[in-house]
């Protein structure tokens, strides 16, 4: 007579099927990347760069985003998000060089990785996570001017308004500010040149410029 019972072998099988998959953990990948040369006036030009994120966090009004943002942005976020921190302490910006060149290939990637590595690293903390300005910076093109009014309810917009309606029209929110300068938080990031760089303000990558060394960008 046959016996009933299946070998071990399939017992192990239909356990490991009956096993419930485990559920899907949260993710958030951010990259920097994509660093473009912006003419600001005839002697001044800067780098930005864009901020790729995509994650299934619920802490994300947006769960695929891309802004652009320049060094002297990445200066102030640090400050304001240490402020309501004070206990945590915030990982580094890539330091400063003497002459820091917007041509110099190496220059430029050595600041990418390290903006890359600050922002992977301030997107796996629950406490930084939970502070608004973060989600507006790395996901609104607001400056940071706006993005204290917005956080600070000074605005007839709530920061997932402002996220969700960046999203779907791809432009700094709102109209009206969009023209606006602002002035009044840390050090200028422009780079004196004076070899005449033929640059749009459109985001336009560098092609063809005389290398030139140039100031630190701030």
């Amino acid at each position: 007579m046959k016996k009933n019972s299946l070998s071990p072998k399939l017992i192990s099988h239909a356990v490991l099927k009956m096993t419930p998959k485990h559920e899907k953990q949260e993710f958030v990948t951010v990259l920097v990347r994509d660093p473009k040369v912006q003419k600001e006036d005839t002697w001044h030009s800067y780098i930005d760069y864009e901020i790729f994120i995509h994650t299934n966090s619920m802490c994300f009004t947006r769960k695929t985003s891309c802004v652009r943002r320049r060094f002297r942005e990445f200066v102030w976020l640090r400050q304001r998000l240490q402020s309501n921190a004070v206990l945590i302490q915030l990982p580094e910006l890539p330091s400063k060089t003497p002459f820091f060149n917007i041509n110099n290939p190496q220059h430029v990637d050595h600041r990418r990785q390290g903006l890359q590595e600050f922002l992977q690293q301030i997107l796996q903390n629950p406490l930084l996570l939970s502070d608004s300005r973060l989600h507006l910076f790395v996901q609104t093109q607001l400056n940071p001017e706006e993005i204290e009014a917005c956080v600070s309810g000074h605005t007839k917009y709530s920061v997932a308004d402002a996220i969700q309606q960046f999203a779907s029209l791809k432009r700094r929110f709102p109209v009206e500010h969009e023209e606006k300068k602002n002035e009044n938080y840390a050090d200028s990031d422009s780079e004196s040149s004076s070899s005449g760089l033929g640059h749009n303000s459109d985001d336009s990558i560098s092609h063809g410029c005389k290398a030139s060394t140039v100031s630190e960008e701030s």
